[in-house]
């Protein structure tokens, strides 16, 4: 089969049956397009299923030549495996040439987080006098308050808000979608946003809560701007992104003593292992956790324990639980 007709099944399969959004299928077929490209330009034009196990790894050691990070191979990978799974539930292949395929080990990333102050001046830094300076002055209130990854933020409709008791229904990855609690201070800014805010909806987007000055929905390119605007208004040097916001949100009740599973059911993360990666930020919180809730500790809470088990105890399940 040509890549054209396996990869408009592709696309098919990734967006009905595995439910990812626009922007992750976007991502899954440019990962494709690449081994596409490889393909043609290296491998004589072979179709997809006539690649064998030799030229996809090939293929893995083209992108590092190329200068992508390991990060980005790690993704790139993770596209063409679940590529060839598609090919092989439709019959396509008889044996799937990326099953021994492995990612490369990827480091535990660390993301900037804003401090309580910097997010404070950033919100202070909005000019409610402009056009949309309540709008925007929303948007930063509602990706602190709520922690929203920004493709959440830009879907919000107001048919989805709940303002008594104060929630909003988040649809997330895989359209899951969520409960999300609304603070005072952010549900006052949507209503200063939707009484000071004269933007005339256009025809299919009246729902939308964020629109752009044509009265559409408003994209994801202009939220990053919004972010960095008033970062930059703040005085704030730090690589800021929408994510930012989100990654303070957590760390921020992380630091409070939020439980993990909390936090997780709040960003949405379908594992906990993902909602770890807080933890870093407090390891007071993490060591505390373990004293209070692993059997051994609790046991002995009673007692004094020998200084050298302890020692030995904080040593090995310290690090593990942070991660590297």
């Amino acid at each position: 089969m040509d890549w054209g007709s396996v990869m408009k099944g592709y696309k098919a399969y990734i967006k009905l049956e595995r439910g990812l959004s626009l922007n992750s299928s976007e991502a899954y077929l440019r990962d494709v397009a690449k081994l596409r490209d490889y393909a043609i330009s290296e491998c004589g034009g072979c179709a997809p299923e006539a690649l064998d196990a030799h030229q996809i790894l090939s293929f893995v050691s083209w992108l590092s030549k190329s200068g992508l990070d390991a990060r980005s191979q790690a993704r790139t990978i993770s596209g063409i495996k679940s590529f060839y799974k598609f090919m092989l539930l439709e019959d396509l292949i008889a044996e799937d040439p990326t099953e021994l395929l492995e990612t490369p080990k990827l480091g535990r990333y660390l993301p900037d987080v804003l401090s309580r102050e910097e997010i404070i001046a950033c919100l202070e830094a909005v000019d409610l006098s402009s056009d949309f300076g309540y709008r925007d002055r929303a948007i930063l209130e509602i990706l602190y308050a709520c922690g929203l990854r920004v493709s959440e933020l830009t879907d919000l409709r107001w048919s989805r808000l709940i303002l008594d008791p104060g929630l909003i229904r988040v649809s997330g990855k895989g359209n899951k979608e969520r409960l999300v609690p609304v603070g005072e201070h952010a549900q006052a800014a949507l209503e200063q946003h939707k009484r000071f805010t004269q933007t005339q909806a256009q025809f299919g987007h009246e729902d939308f809560i964020f629109l752009n000055f044509q009265g559409k929905r408003l994209s994801r390119v202009s939220v990053f701007q919004i972010v960095k605007k008033y970062c930059a208004k703040a005085g704030i040097r730090k690589t800021v992104s929408p994510h930012t916001f989100r990654h303070s949100f957590a760390t921020h009740l992380v630091e409070a003593g939020a439980g993990l599973r909390l936090v997780q059911t709040l960003l949405g993360h379908e594992s906990i292992t993902t909602t770890e990666i807080y933890t870093h930020l407090d390891l007071d919180y993490l060591r505390e956790t373990i004293l209070n809730c692993h059997p051994l500790h609790k046991r002995n809470r009673g007692h004094s324990p020998p200084s050298e088990n302890l020692q030995n105890a904080n040593d090995v399940l310290i690090p593990s639980a942070v991660g590297t």
